[in-house]
Order: structure tokens, then sequence, then C-alpha cells
């Protein structure tokens, strides 16, 4: 294991850089150090390593959430209300619109099979999207009108709403039909993360501060370990309770760090946020290297070109559904242009779940991942190049 995670810091880095250096986003390096060093190319990775690759992949985006919820302000979220909570589904159900509606004429799959394809690439990456939302915020670009803080919100959202859907058209795949209680469990999943995030930050924010009034000083990073401890926690009560309530693991720790963040002094939050950017750079080596790891690049040479015209379709269709969120803001044409485009990208989700149906024996295994492996390899690199070589010139910096 030793080995693998030295190549994984050393390839994933040198490759990062080198990408840097040719003007394309460092994760490119690291995607493409994953699926060079991974088992389906050279297989340099020890297994112990991919056996918990998925542990490791949700640890580094844990770290992410942390920084991003103590990046983000309740005001500005407050006036970025009502497009986040559009964000949160629109978007997702457009495209799985388009699957539904053109799949079966493209691929020659039944209308179930293409509503599960479409419920697998539905879903914007995380990993991709929130780093660069927490950089926008860092710079200030946008953030006079909260475009961040909306991309931010919606993306965390859009992941927990994309994944009951797909476990419902699972379930009616398997001839077991829709329960309206999945659906039920979208809002309550939403609603009790942040509550449960909610609490939990001002506890913790009482008692840094209740060691801080007598004397027993905390140092930072012993508050870094503590928060990350916590953080991990929330995400096992979502798997405790699953099938008893459903909870948002992600959103938990997410309105955890933002609470944290408004109960602190300004000069903890700020260390805190230093901290975390620290542990990044570490963290997102890790999270990008094995995303790539889990990609079986054989499956795109099984796609063919109608998989990349079902891709783009499915594309065109998300991006009217980000355009329809922005009716009735204040933002103008360029801004609306680069939301669009921070929509784009996918990873994380999708190499998570794409193998899912092919393990559960579903006809359409092999096709959904195949699509699934190709929308990570066309759209992380044109998502993550287009946010890098844009947001200076389509949003305005905050002075």
């Amino acid at each position: 294991m030793l080995t693998s995670l030295a190549l994984i810091f050393l390839v994933g880095l040198a490759l990062a850089s080198i990408f840097q250096r040719l003007g394309l986003p460092r994760i490119i390096g690291m995607l493409v150090t994953g699926i060079l060093l991974g088992p389906y190319v050279l297989n340099l990775f020890d297994g112990s390593i991919l056996a918990i690759s998925a542990d490791l992949r949700q640890m580094a985006l844990v770290i992410i959430l942390i920084k991003a919820g103590l990046s983000l302000n309740i005001e500005d979220l407050k006036k970025v209300g009502r497009p986040a909570v559009l964000m949160a589904f629109l978007p997702a159900l457009f495209e799985i619109a388009a699957f539904v509606l053109f799949a079966p004429v493209v691929l020659g799959i039944d209308r179930i099979e293409a509503a599960i394809m479409g419920a697998v690439l539905g879903a914007v990456s995380p990993a991709v999207v929130v780093p660069r939302m927490v950089q926008l915020i860092d710079e200030r670009y946008g953030t006079q009108k909260g475009i961040p803080q909306m991309i931010l919100a919606g993306a965390s959202l859009d992941d927990v709403f994309v994944i009951v859907l797909f476990g419902t058209f699972i379930s009616m795949a398997q001839g077991n039909g829709a329960q309206i209680a999945d659906f039920v469990s979208i809002p309550i999943s939403i609603v009790l993360g942040i509550l449960l995030g909610s609490a939990v930050g001002f506890v913790l924010a009482w008692f840094f501060e209740l060691n801080y009034s007598h004397r027993h000083l905390i140092r930072n990073s012993v508050k870094v370990i503590i928060v990350l401890a916590v953080s991990f926690l929330l995400l096992a009560v979502e798997g405790w309770l699953d099938g008893v309530i459903p909870v948002s693991g992600l959103l938990a720790i997410m309105s955890m760090a933002l609470v944290l963040a408004m109960r602190s002094a300004p000069g903890v939050t700020g260390r805190l946020q230093e901290k975390y950017g620290k542990l990044w750079l570490a963290a997102e080596v890790i999270l990008f290297v094995l995303v790539g790891a889990a990609v079986d690049i054989r499956y795109t040479l099984q796609a063919g070109a109608g998989a990349v015209l079902m891709i783009a379709i499915g594309l065109l269709f998300r991006c009217a559904g980000v355009w329809l969120c922005m009716i009735g803001t204040a933002l103008n044409r360029k801004e609306r242009l680069y939301c669009v485009i921070a929509y784009l990208p996918k990873a994380t989700v999708q190499a998570a779940i794409g193998s899912i149906p092919l393990a559960l024996g579903l006809p359409c295994g092999n096709i959904v991942l195949s699509v699934a492996v190709l929308s990570i390899l066309i759209t992380a690199p044109l998502g993550a190049i287009g946010m890098d070589l844009t947001y200076q010139k389509l949003l305005k910096r905050e002075e």
C-alpha cells in the first residue's frame, strides 16, 4: 500500500504539474494518473488500496466540503435561495428526460434502462465543482451576486436528488415498481441533514468557545482533527439510519462547517480555512487519482458514437435546465453562461454508481457503465477547463 501511495502522490503531482504548464487543469493530470496506473491499464496499484478506494475518496470529499462550509456566508446564501434550490434538481431532471426521450432510439434500450442511464449521468461532480467554487469565494469572483455560493449549494443538493432517483429506477427495472416513500425521502433527507449538521456545529462552536474562556486552549491543529472526526461520524449516521430515516451526511457536514464559521471568531474561522486548504492539497491528489483508477477505459471502446451523441444531447438539455433556473435573477448573460459551464463536469457519482446496474445483472449494465465512463472522460476535463479559463472573463471580481 505504501508503494501505491507513493505512486499516487509522486506521479499524480508530476502529471498535474505538466498539464498545468500546458494550460490545462491539474485534475486532468491526476485523472490520467489514475487511469494509467490503475487496474485496467498498468495495474501498478496494490489491491489493498483499491479495496479502500471508495473510503479514501469519501474522506477527500469530506475535507473539501468542510472547507466549503467554512467559506460560505449565510447572507450570501439567502440572496441566492430560489435558483440554488432549482439547480438542485431541474438540470438533472432535464438530462434524465433527454435520455428517456432519445436513448431508446440512439442506443436501442428501453425507457426504464434509459432512465437508469440518465440518473447515473444526471449528477454534477462535487469533486470537480466544489474546489473551484471555494477558489472563487476566496478570490471574490462573482461573490457580489452570490454565484459560487449558489452553484456550491445546488451541486451539493443535486447528488442527493439524483441518487434517490437512481435507486427508484433500479427498483423499477427489477420489477419492484416505484415507491412514493422514495420520492418523499428526498426533502426529508435534505432537511434532516441540514438540521443535524447545524446542531452539531452549534455544539462544536460552544465547546471551542467554552474551552477558550477557561484558558484550556485547544490548538487549531487539534480543532481540525476534532471537526474532521465529527464529520466522519455524520457520514456514519447516514449509514446507521439507512432504511430507518433518510439523512444526507454530506449536507450535514457542510451545514456543520457553516454554523461553526458563523459562531466562531473570524480569526478562528480563517485559521481553520487555512488548515483545511493545506489538507486539501493532499486530499485532492488522492481523490482524483482514485477516481481515475475506478475508470475502466475498456468500456469506452464499447460505447461507440451513439454514446457520445447521447452524452452531447444530455448536456444540451442540462444546459437548458440551468439557464431556466437563472430566469428572474440579476445575473447577466456572461454570469449565466458561467453557471452553465460549472454544471457540466461529471466524475465522482458516475464512478461510484456507474457499475451498479452491471453488478446487479441488469441487461443494460454494460452500456450504462460504458456511457458513464465516457461521460467522465469527456465532461470532467471539459467542465474543469471551462471553469478555469472563463471565470475571470465571465465573472466580476468584488473589490
